[in-house]
């Protein structure tokens, strides 16, 4: 069974209840996904806040495949099966209400970026600006596809969990992928891993090589704010893959 976690995607939620709009968000993105592409909800129970899901076995996560080029690959072919068009008075928020987490950390701190840097916050805003207004027709997006969240199975080779729920442009969707898992910034070149790793995307989705780089820059800054939002405290690993993304492009 899964419970809801905390999030500071929305900001402001009081802490405890049960259900959250995250938690219905999630619970509504497995039912419309309906197993394509991801683990199957098999019993839902909205006012107790719980979910029970279809175990997925072996459940190996694909940040467990050393070739990275396959594993960018692997994850591309599950992104593109969870993609769906959403119904009308949907739960969903968008991808410009998670982008409101510019506007709160400014809030936050009078007007400044408190710990975060300046200048890379200023342009994480411009582009999430531009690239809003600049969006392909939306559709519904996982919002947090990464490594540890694809897991090997029985059923098909690869299958999501735990999809945020979130409306926007697909290209949207690869932002999360790029900076993750943890151990990238520990390889030898990670900003050619990162570099790599969206032209890839873009090749295998047909989108804009710099739009998804664009993505990754913004997301990887609002990652950082919903870290501090959540915790108090400011997680360093997106902050500095947003920092080699802006000095590749």
């Amino acid at each position: 069974m899964r419970r809801p976690a905390p999030s500071g995607r929305h900001g402001g939620r009081p802490e405890g209840l049960l259900p959250d709009r995250d938690f219905l968000a999630e619970a509504e993105a497995l039912r419309l996904i309906g197993g394509r592409g991801a683990a199957r909800p098999l019993e839902t129970d909205l006012d107790g806040g719980l979910l029970l899901l279809e175990r997925l076995e072996p459940g190996t996560p694909l940040a467990s495949i050393a070739d990275d080029r396959e594993a960018t690959s692997i994850a591309a072919g599950v992104m593109a099966q969870l993609w769906r068009l959403a119904p009308e008075g949907h739960p969903f928020p968008s991808v410009a209400d998670w982008g409101r987490g510019f506007r709160r950390l400014r809030d936050m701190f009078g007007g400044t970026t408190g710990p975060l840097p300046t200048e890379l916050v200023g342009r994480a805003e411009s582009l999430f600006t531009y690239l809003l207004a600049s969006q392909d027709d939306p559709v519904l997006l996982h919002g947090d596809l990464h490594h540890d969240n694809i897991l090997a199975a029985r059923r098909h080779s690869w299958l999501a969990i735990d999809p945020k729920g979130v409306v926007g442009e697909p290209a949207y969707d690869t932002g999360a992928l790029l900076r993750n898992p943890a151990k990238l910034l520990g390889q030898p070149r990670p900003a050619e891993v990162l570099v790599r790793r969206a032209d890839q995307l873009a090749q295998e989705f047909d989108f804009d090589r710099e739009r998804v780089r664009a993505w990754g820059l913004a997301q990887a800054v609002l990652a950082a704010i919903w870290s501090l939002e959540d915790s108090g405290r400011l997680w360093e690993q997106p902050l500095i893959c947003a920092e080699l993304l802006a000095a590749t492009s």
